[in-house]
């Protein structure tokens, strides 16, 4: 025969609650279902009214489920106040409160002890055995549990630890979830930070995404600068710190400073318990930093700048906020450091193609191969091409030289070392002909050593060329204007020395033949030294009022009986009562009396005038108009530069040494005037001189 173990009712009924809630929350990964499917299966199974509560993370209210016998489930929220599960929580067991004793004192208010008649079997989750010190505290509470119910302080202690198993694999796997959203969250704020080389853009995607992540009121990035102060930026900050000064830290200053110096991150939930804290910023804004992280910005082993959350929204900083904080700090100041080495780069770029665009010398780069990746407009005028760009061109196609090939400079130059080669040649341009030019290189070599580039500078020489025409023609006029009057002196000299002039009327003659010349010496060497000290700036040092109505008093007459001595006529329309100018009267002298001896000697027969009035910008304007040779139309861009001399008077072997007007203009703009002509050749010139006056 069989024998038949009777199992004990209560046993049964205890032996399905099991069954019954570990089926029921195998499937249940979520805390909140957990809970609430432990108090519906208990409630059912044991025709108790039952409670479930779960704290949340903070401490600050507790998630309750009330199911009752029926199953009809109630889920409500308890402030901590008004909800202290601490005397069931503290005990560590399964505890039994009854109503007729006297319970604990913060139970009196609670909401919980409004549900029982009696009593409450009550037991505190996760179980004292729980393995997940993040899961919040909570309770399992049986509401007047009978003396035949089903759980006791015995059965219901393994069913809390059954539970807190259970509660457990919930919150491991709710923090599995937060963190893949969270890494989530720090990859796509690292993409979005490392995107970027705009500083704007950067402190933008602080102030939203990052600020919402950390679930902070306050965002701030201080920056670095080379004297270690930091200054915060405006654009990652609130609205009530937008109208203040830039906040700025020296050195070590506030908790922003300890952590820049010290390159430690700090977690402060009390700001004013630390004397760190910088308060000044508070109390200009009007807003109250209560807590925050601060962690440094580092890009190798500098440390650029800081990073801060400031107030938590709710509990307080935690480790893993620092984690959370320095994982997005890193991209931070990769990003920061970027964009700002971006910064410099442009600028830099910007620098370099204003130098190149500006210089008045020809500018060509080309590959290691010849192709041409950049040329200034200086080039362009060089070689008359009417080509906007001549980018991915060949150099050797548009570089033609007349005696040589460009390819073997260019060579050259690739293969210079410690040097760089020059070559003097003529470049051909566009409408076929051909400019001298100087042509200098350098290769540009990559850090390994390959070249990747090369610069060429084409000098144009063709000023430096007339420059050294005007100089032998200089030297050529000075030679044969000091031959001629020494060749007479020494001739008139030698007369006298040899007795040919024993009349005193020839003698007297001879003299004055002789004194002439030397006036004319004189007067050359008079101007060399005028020029001399003008390129030393001796004649513009000093300036004083000058009243030009006496000053053309004084000069004219002389200059009057020069020209009538030449059978001209002169003529003088002084305005009265001008204005003074401000100007050296050497200078003055010099600009007026060059001016009015060239409309004399350049006068062969007609009338040379000097007149003077007041513009209506209160201008002195003075104009010396003569009717002499004139000018050649193609000579006038060429009239005011050194040793200049035009072919015409040369060729009527008019003297001069080609410094005069070069002087006169030098002077004039020395004062910040303006000199112009107008000029017909046969018909005579006009120079217009304008000068402002002291009560300008």
């Amino acid at each position: 025969m069989t024998s038949t173990v009777k199992v004990p009712n209560t046993a049964r009924q205890l032996q399905a609650l099991w069954q019954s809630l570990n089926y029921a929350l195998s499937s249940i990964f979520d805390a909140h279902g957990v809970c609430a499917a432990v108090a519906y299966e208990i409630a059912i199974h044991t025709g108790l009214t039952t409670v479930v509560s779960i704290s949340d993370p903070q401490r600050q209210y507790y998630d309750v489920w009330v199911c009752h016998s029926n199953g009809e489930t109630e889920q409500t929220r308890w402030e901590d106040k008004k909800a202290t599960f601490e005397s069931i929580l503290s005990a560590g067991r399964a505890i039994r409160l009854d109503k007729f004793e006297r319970p604990p004192a913060e139970l009196l208010k609670s909401e919980l002890w409004q549900l029982p008649r009696e009593s409450i079997l009550a037991v505190p989750i996760p179980y004292p055995d729980s393995y997940n010190p993040s899961t919040p505290p909570g309770a399992i509470c049986l509401i007047d549990p009978t003396p035949n119910s089903i759980l006791t302080e015995q059965t219901l202690e393994p069913l809390a630890s059954n539970v807190t198993v259970f509660l457990d694999r919930a919150y491991l796997r709710h923090q599995t979830d937060r963190q893949d959203v969270e890494f989530a969250v720090v990859s796509d704020i690292s993409y979005t930070l490392t995107s970027t080389l705009s500083l704007p853009t950067i402190f933008k995607q602080l102030t939203g995404t990052v600020r919402r992540t950390l679930n902070v009121e306050e965002l701030s990035v201080g920056l670095r600068d080379p004297n270690g102060d930091i200054e915060f930026v405006k654009m990652v900050m609130g609205s009530r710190f937008q109208d203040m000064p830039p906040i700025r830290l020296k050195q070590g200053q506030g908790i922003a400073g300890w952590v820049a110096e010290n390159r430690q991150p700090v977690i402060i939930n009390d700001t004013y318990a630390d004397d760190r804290f910088y308060s000044n910023v508070d109390k200009l804004s009007g807003f109250q930093t209560k807590s925050m992280i601060c962690i440094p910005l580092q890009v190798e082993d500098r440390i650029i700048g800081v990073l801060q959350a400031i107030n938590k929204q709710t509990g307080k900083f935690t480790q893993h906020d620092l984690r959370l904080l320095q994982a997005i700090g890193g991209s931070l100041a990769a990003a920061i450091e970027n964009a700002r080495l971006h910064q410099d780069v442009i600028a830099e770029k910007r620098r370099i193609e204003t130098i190149f665009s500006s210089m008045s010398e020809g500018m060509l780069t080309t590959t290691a191969d010849g192709m041409v990746t950049h040329a200034n407009d200086a080039l362009l005028s060089l070689l008359q091409s009417r080509t906007t760009s001549l980018l991915n061109q060949n150099a050797k196609e548009i570089i033609q030289l007349k005696k040589s090939e460009f390819s073997e400079f260019a060579q050259k130059v690739r293969h210079a070392k410690g040097e760089f080669p020059q070559l003097a040649a003529d470049l051909r341009q566009t409408d076929g002909n051909y400019v001298p030019v100087l042509i200098s290189g350098a290769p540009v070599q990559h850090q390994d050593g390959q070249i990747n580039e090369v610069i060429f500078v084409f000098s144009d020489l063709r000023q430096i060329r007339e420059v050294e025409r005007m100089r032998d023609d200089f030297f050529h006029g000075i030679v044969h204007e000091l031959r001629t009057p020494l060749a007479t002196i020494l001739m008139y000299a030698r007369l006298l020395r040899e007795g040919k002039a024993q009349q005193k009327e020839k003698q007297d003659r001879f003299l004055g033949v002789i004194e002439r010349e030397s006036d004319r010496l004189q007067q050359m060497v008079r101007q060399m030294l005028q020029l001399a000290k003008q390129e030393a700036r001796e004649l513009q040092r000093s300036s004083e009022p000058v009243g030009i109505n006496a000053f053309f008093e004084e000069l004219l007459p002389a200059m009057a009986d020069q020209a009538t001595e030449k059978g001209l006529i002169f003529r003088q329309r002084i305005q009265p009562n001008l204005p003074d100018v401000m100007v050296n009267p050497d200078t003055l002298h010099l600009i007026f009396k060059n001016l009015v001896e060239n409309a004399i000697k350049f006068t062969l027969s007609g009338t040379v005038q000097v007149s003077a009035d007041l513009k209506n910008d209160n201008t002195l304007r003075v104009q010396v108009r003569d009717e002499g040779i004139g000018i050649p139309k193609h000579a006038l861009p060429n009239l005011f530069q050194r040793f200049y001399r035009t072919q015409v008077a040369v060729e009527r072997g008019i003297a001069g040494t080609g410094l005069g007007l070069y002087m006169v203009k030098q002077s004039v703009e020395s004062y910040a005037g303006t000199i112009t002509v107008a000029s017909e050749e046969g018909r005579g010139t006009t120079f217009t001189v304008c000068l402002p006056t002291a009560e300008r």
